[in-house]
């Protein structure tokens, strides 16, 4: 590795935000919002938007604890949970359906988690149908799932294809079985492979795995072990992420210490192997984390300048209205957002008494609208334009003098105001978005608050 990348790393790898929204949750106003301001925001944009929307359920069960993960979680191994929790969700969709004076035309619905295969099929079957049941379904739709293989029946599958779902994300990280048992969860390239030949048989158009680099232990050795095995089912997508250590946010990370992980000279050479040995296999860079085959709509929504970034990743539905269900989930109104519960009680408990279980929410203004809107650009064209940030003048020569380094470190060519990453740059999208980041800039929060851009 040549000393100019070793100088970068050093450089850039700073605490940086994600950008899956703008305002990032940390700085959020929660007291610029009520339940009443959330409402009005939902109907606004979903009148905009002629009826259609996005449904994002939180499934947050787990029946093992992965070290890595620093999702929002419940382990339990007792099954009794599911039939309150989905009867839970669906009374918080008719309360979101009361405010909707037409029939809803639903683009996109994603079931995260924690594991949504916790679930049995047919309970995953009774939470789509009573959300579609009085609703209109796109043709074109996209409905999806994050699965563990470990936890996923053919069952599952072939039950989530009658209900409309066509793609699924498998979770792997790495094949490694050392890693593998570093970060708890011992999961076999056959039963991996077993999963995706399932969606296969019941007619998933699209199936993505989500591999991550930077775990503990993890080399670059074990990343090509890893692309070499899932070549061998070859997937539509790869999500190829960063590992996030954020132990003061997620204690089981604690399970290992800081020693123990890769250095951020050893997270790029893993990422830049990754990367060409993906390339060579035919799929193309997308986006920050995203590599995608040439025929897979992601790829086609990059090329055609279609590709919007939310609280799921990238994405091709370019929807402005997100509505988030069950326990910290999040949604977006475009000019709003609100956030559940975090706790699967108080969550359960709200609900139950009618009242939406907001605990925390921001309402943008204008400036947080234009600065939304260049970051997303950032993010998903790779090019922006600073010509209509009309705010503090101290912010605008800052952020001049931060893109002037960035061009002169080779990641950006400045225009005037117009910003282009380059090839090099957009594996620092992230330090380049945060220059325009106005509430990073007046507030600066601790470095324990955002996992290292590299």
């Amino acid at each position: 590795m040549d000393h100019s990348i070793i100088n970068l790393l050093h450089k850039y790898d700073l605490p940086t935000p994600r950008y899956t929204s703008y305002p990032t949750v940390p700085y959020w106003d929660f007291s610029s919002i009520d339940e009443a301001k959330w409402k009005q925001a939902v109907v606004d944009t979903y009148e905009s938007e002629n009826g259609e929307l996005c449904i994002y359920i939180h499934l947050p069960f787990c029946e093992n604890m992965c070290t890595f993960c620093a999702c929002n979680k419940r382990i339990t191994v007792n099954h009794a949970v599911e039939d309150p929790y989905i009867a839970t969700v669906l009374k918080e969709w008719k309360m979101y359906r009361a405010l909707l004076k037409t029939v809803p035309v639903i683009k996109e619905i994603h079931l995260g988690g924690g594991t949504p295969t916790f679930f049995s099929p047919d309970n995953l079957t009774k939470l789509i149908q009573g959300i579609t049941s009085d609703v209109i379904v796109r043709d074109d739709h996209e409905f999806s799932i994050e699965v563990h293989p470990n936890y996923t029946t053919e069952e599952h599958i072939k039950q989530l294809a009658a209900v409309g779902f066509n793609r699924v994300s498998l979770g792997v990280q790495d094949f490694d079985p050392h890693v593998q048992f570093v970060i708890n969860r011992i999961q076999s390239y056959e039963k991996t492979k077993e999963v995706v030949d399932w969606a296969r048989k019941y007619h998933f158009n699209s199936i993505n795995i989500d591999l991550v680099y930077g775990l503990p232990h993890q080399t670059v050795a074990s990343v090509e072990h890893t692309v070499e095995l899932i070549k061998g089912f070859m997937p539509d997508r790869i999500a190829f992420y960063s590992y996030a250590h954020v132990p003061w946010k997620s204690k089981v990370q604690r399970r290992y210490s800081e020693v123990d992980l890769p250095s951020a000279k050893e997270k790029w050479a893993m990422y830049h192997r990754g990367r060409e040995l993906f390339e060579a296999a035919g799929f193309i860079s997308i986006g920050m984390d995203h590599f995608a085959l040439l025929n897979d709509k992601l790829f086609k929504a990059a090329e055609t300048g279609n590709l919007h970034r939310n609280f799921m990743g990238y994405t091709t539905t370019k929807s402005k209205l997100i509505i988030g269900l069950g326990v910290s989930s999040i949604s977006d109104a475009w000019k709003a957002f609100a956030q559940n519960e975090k706790e699967v009680e108080a969550y359960e408990a709200k609900i139950n008494q009618g009242i939406l279980p907001l605990v925390n929410g921001h309402l943008l203004n204008e400036e947080d609208l234009i600065i939304r809107k260049k970051i997303l650009e950032l993010m998903c064209e790779n090019k922006t334009s600073l010509e209509d940030l009309t705010m503090d003048p101290a912010f605008i020569d800052q952020a001049l003098i931060k893109l002037k380094q960035l061009e002169e470190d080779e990641l950006i060519i400045l225009l005037g105001k117009n910003i282009q990453v380059t090839k090099k740059g957009m594996s620092f999208i992230r330090n380049i978005s945060a220059t325009i980041d106005a509430q990073l800039w007046r507030k600066q929060m601790s470095t324990n608050t955002f996992s290292k851009a590299i």
